[in-house]
């Protein structure tokens, strides 16, 4: 029988993205969002936010220390509408998850340009 393995990024893009929305769903409501409008903040299904707050949805990752309190900071922000750009912040988000600080090489939350230019001898 035939082993099938997950890699790093099945796994972020299947369990860890969607418990950070799950969890800033959550984090809206309890602010006193209801679930329409923090569906609406979250670009969202409605029906999603609905299944996150009943535990229905099947992302329970309890967050701690400096990703839960980055959870809570960016769902203030959006409530009070101050988020230029939503990826980075999740990117920050997935980042301090992980435990790997800055050093994640996603395109989203590095200031280097995604592909460095070759430099051709003349």
């Amino acid at each position: 029988m035939m082993m099938i393995m997950e890699t790093p990024c099945q796994k972020i893009v299947w369990d860890l993205v969607p418990a950070i929305r799950a969890s800033l769903a959550i984090e809206l409501v309890n602010k006193g969002q209801s679930q329409a409008a923090s569906a609406k903040l979250l670009g969202i299904a409605p029906s999603a936010v609905s299944q996150y707050i009943s535990g229905k949805g099947g992302y329970r990752i309890e967050f701690q220390g400096e990703t839960k309190e980055m959870i809570e900071k960016l769902a203030q922000d959006l409530i009070d509408n101050k988020v230029e750009d939503f990826v980075p912040r999740i990117c920050q988000i997935c980042t301090s998850a992980r435990g790997i600080g800055g050093s994640c090489s996603s395109t989203c939350v590095s200031e280097e340009p995604a592909v460095e230019e070759k430099k051709t001898e003349e």
